[in-house]
């Protein structure tokens, strides 16, 4: 079946394909009566007209899509700023495609691969550890890209990050405030480094506040119930248990409220608990929990309007931005001097 083109559309409407051209590109000015643009686009429509976006990318050396790599796109954190990004970029005129490396170096960069391939004018990243030859080689490509949520020590890229070692300290003095004295920091086996931050945040303010008792469980990220199940149960049979949680992700939070409710343990009145980030399945607990609130619409917008200036803009020079995000008290880390 023969494509339709734009002199297929000129002959139907009874214009030159200048004119046709004007108004299926937005450059209408008052030199096009409304009378031919409304038998442009009558004639556009009827004809069912798809402009060959080929032939343009390969005119304007531009194909208005944008890649966005997220780390697990069944995370509510993720899921809900991919939304916010897509939004931000439909109103520039990009196409986002989007893609999940679930942590694995090797999806992460056939993705990028893909994304290079297709083409994209410029590529917003989640990168995964491991990952720093695979965006050193995308440097040398010169394909612009902005890092977010975490950042490659390795790489010096543009990034967006926010402010965890300062939050993670506010969640911990909020929990000594609070007087709990044994608080147990749960967090991923992982090299990266906006995660390791949350960590040393954590042991730093036990330290400052003389407090000896500090434990930390770590979980793989490939066995999160496993290990927290596991670790939960040990740390509770402990001579010294803990009164107070600190998980430094959602869904290390998810896995270790469930286990907690399996075990039988009344929050707060047992335990103490706060989260990184929120997601809808707190709802499902009978108590409001303290978590840590990224903010996920100032991360998307920036990202977005950093990658439009790269991508129009050359030899921009590096921007290093962090965002703050804000700590919401719940009912979960009820002070014991109440």
């Amino acid at each position: 079946m023969k494509r339709i083109s734009i002199k297929d559309v000129a002959l139907k409407a009874g214009v030159s394909i200048a004119s046709v051209s004007y108004v299926l590109n937005n450059k209408i000015d008052s030199r096009i009566p409304q009378e031919t643009i409304d038998k442009v686009k009558h004639a556009a429509e009827e004809l069912n007209y798809r402009p060959n976006n080929i032939a343009k990318s390969l005119k304007t050396q531009r194909t208005h899509i944008i890649g966005l790599v997220v780390a697990d796109i069944a995370n509510p954190y993720f899921s809900q700023l991919a939304r916010i990004i897509e939004d931000e970029a439909n109103k520039l005129g990009y196409t986002l495609l989007i893609g999940s490396s679930d942590e694995n170096a090797e999806k992460f960069e056939a993705l990028i691969n893909m994304f290079a391939d297709r083409q994209a004018d410029g590529l917003i990243i989640a990168p995964v550890e491991n990952s720093e030859k695979c965006l050193l080689k995308l440097q040398k490509q010169k394909i612009p890209f902005v890092l977010i949520d975490r950042y490659l020590s390795g790489v010096e890229a543009d990034s967006i990050q926010i402010n965890n070692y300062d939050i993670s300290q506010k969640v911990t003095e909020h929990l000594i405030n609070g007087g709990y004295k044994n608080t147990l920091l749960v967090a991923y086996k992982t090299q990266l480094q906006h995660l390791l931050q949350r960590t040393q945040a954590f042991l730093n303010t036990l330290e400052k506040h003389q407090i000896q008792n500090s434990q930390v469980l770590l979980a793989d990220k490939d066995y999160i119930d496993r290990d927290i199940n596991t670790g939960l149960e040990n740390m509770l049979q402990n001579a010294v248990k803990p009164d107070a949680i600190f998980f430094t992700s959602n869904k290390l939070a998810v896995s270790g409220l469930k286990k907690l409710t399996q075990l039988g343990i009344n929050i707060p009145q047992d335990i103490a608990v706060a989260a990184f980030d929120e997601t809808e399945a707190y709802e499902l607990f009978p108590v409001p929990l303290t978590y840590v609130k990224q903010p996920l619409s100032a991360i998307g917008t920036t990202a977005v309007k950093m990658l439009n200036e790269k991508i129009n803009i050359k030899n921009l020079p590096l921007q290093n931005v962090t965002l703050h995000a804000e700590l919401h008290i719940g009912q979960s880390t009820k002070s014991k001097h109440i």
